[in-house]
């Protein structure tokens, strides 16, 4: 695992540029070691091609790096999405014990971390990770806008 010469959250861009391009909505993920900074997993969202409502890219990139380490649990890893997680992505980012969350674009509509269900304010929620949102928040969101008024 080497650190990577660009920085996590313009990688998740890249991620999200490459789903653009493949008709899906653009959000992209990078899991990384937060000690090293060696990038462990990125994926973005695969709905569409995997026929999969749950192929979205924080899913996908945690079950990747889950099965790179050998382990359920991501404890010291950081999580780098364009686009704030949806309530069903939040209770995996809690389950898997993501130390950091960073994110792009909020999400007034489908987001369940700083909007809607707000998972990790719940007294259930196993684990709370550190939150940072509205990382390179301009280019996240205009992709997304531009995603969607290309599709009306």
């Amino acid at each position: 695992m080497t650190p990577s010469p660009l920085n996590p959250m313009q990688l998740a861009l890249a991620e999200a540029e490459a789903a653009f391009a493949r008709g899906e909505v653009p959000v992209g993920a990078v899991i990384v070691d937060g000690t090293s900074g060696a990038v462990l997993a990125a994926a973005f969202n695969r709905t569409e091609a995997n026929h999969d409502p749950s192929a979205h890219a924080e899913m996908l990139v945690i079950r990747s790096a889950a099965r790179r380490l050998g382990s359920p649990r991501l404890v010291g890893c950081d999580l780098y999405v364009t686009l704030e997680p949806c309530a069903m992505c939040a209770t995996a980012i809690s389950f898997a014990r993501i130390r950091r969350l960073y994110y792009g674009a909020r999400d007034p509509k489908g987001g369940g971390v700083e909007h809607g269900a707000r998972v990790f304010t719940h007294a259930t929620c196993h684990h709370r990770p550190e939150v940072y949102g509205g990382i390179e928040e301009g280019r996240a969101g205009e992709m997304l806008k531009r995603f969607f008024q290309e599709r009306r």
